[in-house]
C-alpha cells in the first residue's frame, strides 16, 4: 500500500510538473508569441521549486497570466478611453506611443499593444468580458487594480481635459473594479494633483493644497495622519509589492514616477508643518 502511495503521489508531481510546463508555453505564446511560450517553460519548469515556498509564496506562473491579462487590459481600456468622446485626439495617440516606448516594447509586442488599442476603440466594442477576464485574474489584487486606474486617469489627461464622457467611463470602469463612487473621485482628486508635482512646485499656498489633496488629507489633518496617507501611497507604489501581483518589470518605473510625485508633495507639506 505503501508503494502503490509513493508511486500514485510521483505520477501525480510529475503529471503536475508536465501540466504546468504545458500550460505556461500555451498561455506564454497565446500572449506573447515565441518568446513568451519561452518563458512560460521556463517558469513551468521552475513550478515545483516554488512549491518549497508553501502556498502564500509566488506562483510563476499565475504572474505570468496576471502580467498579460493586465497589459491586455491597460490598451484596451486605454482604446475605449481614447475613443469615449468620439474621436482619438492626436495628443492620446503620443500619450500610447510614450506609453509603450516607456515599457520598451518589440516591435512585435508594438503591434500586439497598437491591436489592442484599436479593439478598445472600435465604436462596437463592449469592455464587459474584458473586465470579466480581469478580475477573475487578478481581481484580489488591490494594488493592480489601483494602479490600472491610475494609469487610464493619466490617459484621460492626456489631451489637456476631462469630457465628461471619459469621466463617465472611468467610474463605470472603477464599479467593476469595486471602487464606490466616493472612492473613485478621491482616488481621480488626487491623481490630478500628485500630476502637479512632476516638475516640482513653489511653496505657495495653491501648491500646498494641491499637496494635501495628492496625499488625500487635508490642511486640517493631523501630523500623524498625514504620516499614515503618505506611507500607505508609497506603500502601495512599492516595486517588490506590485512585481509580487503580477505588475510587468516595465511598468515598475512608471508607478516609480508616480510615487516620485506623492514624495514631493508629501516634501511641501512637511517643510511647510516643519515635520
Amino acid at each position: 500500500m505503501r508503494a502503490f502511495c509513493r508511486g500514485w503521489f510521483s505520477f501525480n508531481y510529475l503529471f503536475g510538473v508536465v501540466l504546468f510546463k504545458l500550460i505556461g508555453v500555451v498561455a506564454g505564446y497565446y500572449f506573447f508569441g515565441f518568446f513568451g511560450a519561452l518563458l512560460g517553460l521556463f517558469t513551468g519548469s521552475f513550478f515545483d521549486r516554488m512549491r518549497a515556498y508553501g502556498t502564500g509564496g509566488m506562483n510563476p506562473l499565475q504572474n505570468l497570466l496576471r502580467q498579460a491579462v493586465f497589459i491586455e487590459t491597460v490598451f484596451i481600456s486605454m482604446g475605449k478611453l481614447a475613443k469615449a468622446d468620439g474621436h482619438v485626439s492626436p495628443d492620446e495617440i503620443a500619450h500610447v506611443e510614450q506609453f509603450m516606448e516607456k515599457l520598451n516594447m518589440t516591435a512585435e509586442h508594438r503591434l500586439r499593444a497598437i491591436a489592442l488599442f484599436k479593439q478598445g476603440a472600435a465604436p462596437e466594442f463592449d469592455i464587459d468580458a474584458t473586465y470579466k477576464k480581469f478580475m477573475s485574474v487578478c481581481g484580489h489584487t488591490k494594488n493592480l487594480k489601483q494602479v490600472l486606474l491610475v494609469y487610464l486617469i493619466v490617459m484621460a489627461l492626456a489631451d489637456g481635459h476631462f469630457h465628461p464622457a471619459e469621466e463617465a467611463l472611468l467610474m463605470d470602469i472603477a464599479a467593476r473594479l469595486g471602487y464606490p463612487p466616493s472612492a473613485f473621485k478621491q482616488l481621480m482628486d488626487m491623481v490630478l494633483n500628485q500630476s502637479h508635482f512632476g516638475g516640482g512646485q513653489a511653496s505657495t499656498a495653491a501648491a500646498l493644497d494641491d499637496a494635501y489633496k495628492a496625499l488625500g488629507v487635508t490642511k486640517d489633518s493631523t501630523d500623524a495622519e498625514i504620516k499614515r496617507a503618505y506611507r500607505k501611497l508609497m506603500s502601495q507604489y512599492h516595486p517588490d509589492k506590485l512585481m509580487g501581483q503580477g505588475l510587468p518589470a516595465d511598468m515598475i518605473a512608471m508607478a516609480t514616477e508616480q510615487a516620485k510625485e506623492i514624495q514631493l508633495a508629501h516634501d511641501l507639506i512637511k517643510k511647510t508643518r516643519n515635520i
